[in-house]
């Protein structure tokens, strides 16, 4: 730390009791001796002529010394003299720094050594402004030291800088006003933005600092046995996160108007934020916990009150831009801010922040804990519905638009659907894992599912998953009410193992089933199609260029068509077979149907199927008769249970979309 010794006698402190109250010596005394005791007095020849009165301290001076510098109290004495009043005593209560000011102000006007530092010259500076120590009273006075102490030494230190921007908060008002927060500002702005060798560590003549052989860094040529640091632009965090938060607000205003970088700044914000708030270290790791601990016994940890203010205030400093902030920080911020109760436009502007970049969080990050005393769901599912809306907003406003669609009628992929394919994703991953939560009432399980668009999910498989373990752990459910959530899913996008599973699932209604049994003979019959047309050109190709082609040529590269073509018999084979089974399965259960129509005449209009639908739908062959007799496995049976009083609903097959649509 910079310090500069002022004043020439000695000094001799003294103290006796409890309060503390100050002499002197004749201020011409060789060896003038400042004395606490409860009761002040001058021990040599001249007593003391008047008192200034700081607080509850009393300071028992010489007029001569103090009149001679101090502009503040000539006018004081002499407005006491004219008055008739009596002179010996000045109240100074209302001095900035207090009695520790007044007191090296004092020293100060008697030549007492003592040593200005960058602790203590910012209270000085204000103190000599306030007692008016100005050059007319008296040339080389208190102001023009603390004023060259302050530009030539602290204001080209890093440190210093810091530090005496720390000590402005008690006398913030007079050091706005003298522009020492201003200047200290300006210096430690400007000094982040360049390398902290330039002015924290000693400089060699070309360039870097010189090292010895041991690695250490030399000044002079002497080994100073301190190691080299790599520079980042993240070196300046911890030194101004001891700031208090109005000082720090000037402090990153400076530096944004000095064009330093986003990213830069919202690094400090977050390290700031994490010394400052409690909440935010919840998933740091062990290392970072020391660290934080180790700050806390500096500081004292702040009330809620505080916590709040502060969370609002840095939601503010934040830019709303996307991609600067990481979503890590706004979660733990949206976390902190629903925890201490902040104000609804704190809360609604971060959840805005998170859902303009809600495709680079995790799933993670989206389980909030529930802090509502009115709802029982252990985590907070209303919040994530708010940064889909958030999301889905901002993606229609920059152009995000629905995929187009081939002349087959297939998806175009395209660029843009990339952010939301991602929230589709996650967001069927977090109603995964809070299906289980038996509190999850229907309605906002599947206001939350139907909130993505249908273009969004190429795939449904991850929703499929997330309604089973709904359907598993909410079995009370009524057959009307898992229709009505299983018609957020599209069969017509589940995979192959999803469709087996799905045929297999006792949990799912009689109707999916049956969707799902039709769409996964549609996708086979598509397949097979798709390699009966591969096949045919390779073999006819390979006839045709087989003849101009010699021997040699041609025996050469015929073993890997000979391998092509016997790998895509052997898939047409399977998929074959596989078709096959899936139509004895539909028709024995369209036998079954029929059967149980027949034998329930009275019942017309009860079954969900129409008992004239035709064959077709579940074979490939046109005119291929219904075997006679069929067995039907226990699932088949299952299948042909039908509810007595359920309204009969056409089977309807889109021509263009291939979609199976049932209404009942």
């Amino acid at each position: 730390m910079a310090c500069q010794k002022l004043g020439s006698r000695a000094d001799v402190f003294k103290k006796q009791g409890q309060e503390c109250e100050y002499s002197a010596r004749c201020w011409s005394c060789s060896v003038p001796v400042w004395e606490y005791t409860t009761a002040a007095y001058c021990s040599s020849g001249l007593p003391s002529d008047i008192t200034a009165v700081v607080g509850e301290q009393s300071f028992h001076l010489h007029k001569f010394p103090l009149l001679s510098k101090s502009g503040l109290l000539e006018k004081r004495i002499r407005e006491k003299i004219d008055k008739g009043e009596d002179s010996g005593a000045i109240d100074l209560s209302d001095i900035p720094g207090g009695a520790k000011a007044f007191e090296l102000a004092a020293k100060f006007c008697y030549g007492v050594k003592f040593e200005m530092t960058s602790s203590n010259v910012v209270h000085l500076r204000c103190a000599a402004d306030y007692l008016e120590m100005t050059e007319e009273m008296s040339e080389g006075n208190l102001i023009a030291q603390t004023e060259n102490f302050l530009t030539q030494t602290v204001l080209r230190s890093w440190k210093d800088s810091i530090k005496a921007l720390q000590t402005c908060d008690d006398v913030l008002d007079i050091a706005e006003r003298l522009q020492i927060v201003k200047r200290c500002v300006d210096s430690i702005a400007t000094k982040s933005c360049s390398d902290p060798d330039l002015f924290g560590w000693p400089v060699a003549q070309y360039g870097g600092p010189m090292q010895s052989p041991g690695g250490s860094l030399l000044w002079n040529g002497i080994s100073t046995g301190a190691r080299p640091r790599n520079s980042s632009p993240d070196w300046w965090y911890d030194d101004v996160s001891c700031l208090s938060l109005p000082l720090y607000k000037k402090l990153i205003s400076a530096m944004e108007y000095r064009g330093i970088s986003q990213d830069v700044i919202v690094g400090s914000l977050n390290h700031y934020a994490k010394r400052r708030l409690p909440g935010l270290n919840r998933r740091k790791s062990i290392s970072d916990v020391s660290n934080c601990l180790s700050m806390t016994t500096l500081t004292a940890i702040p009330s809620e009150e505080e916590q709040k203010y502060l969370l609002e205030e840095i939601d503010r400093l934040l830019p709303f831009q996307r991609g600067v902030t990481s979503c890590k920080l706004l979660f733990g911020l949206l976390r902190t801010a629903i925890i201490l109760k902040a104000s609804p436009s704190c809360v609604s502007n971060l959840e805005r922040r998170i859902g303009m970049q809600l495709d680079k969080a995790t799933l993670e990050d989206l389980l909030i804990p529930n802090m509502s005393e009115s709802v029982e769901t252990l985590y907070d599912v209303d919040c994530v519905q708010r940064l889909v809306d958030h999301f889905l907003a901002m993606d229609q406003e920059t152009g995000g638009a629905s995929p187009g669609f081939g002349e087959d009628g297939q998806m175009l992929a395209s660029p843009s659907l990339l952010p939301v394919t991602m929230v589709a994703k996650l967001i069927d991953g977090y109603l995964a894992e809070v299906a289980p939560d038996v509190n999850l009432k229907l309605p906002k399980f599947r206001s939350l599912a139907a909130a993505i668009p249908d273009y969004a999910r190429p795939i449904d498989d991850g929703l499929y998953r997330a309604i089973d373990i709904y359907l598993k752990a909410h079995p009370h459910l009524s057959e009307s009410e898992k229709e009505e959530l299983c018609r957020v899913m599209d069969c017509q996008k589940l995979s192959l193992e999803a469709c087996t599973h799905a045929a297999q699932n006792e949990r799912l209604p009689l109707r999916v089933i049956v969707q799902v049994l039709f769409f996964e003979q549609l996708q086979l019959r598509s397949s097979i199609a798709e390699c009966l047309m591969v096949s045919e050109p390779l073999d006819g190709g390979s006839r045709q260029l087989g003849l101009p082609i010699s021997g040699e040529h041609r025996v050469a590269g015929w073993p890997l068509a000979a391998r092509e073509n016997q790998t895509l018999r052997e898939g047409m084979d399977s998929m074959k077979q596989r078709v096959s089974e899936l139509e004895k399965e539909c028709s024995a259960m369209r036998e079954d149907i029929e059967r149980l129509g027949r034998s329930r005449s009275a019942g017309k209009g009860r079954f969900p199927f129409p008992l004239s639908m035709k064959p077709q739908i579940c074979s490939t062959k046109q005119a291929a008769p219904a075997p006679a007799t069929t067995k039907t496995t226990p699932s088949e049976d299952k299948l042909a249970v039908v509810k007595a009083g359920s309204g009969t609903a056409p089977l309807k097959l889109s021509k263009h979309k291939k979609n199976l649509s049932i209404d009942a």
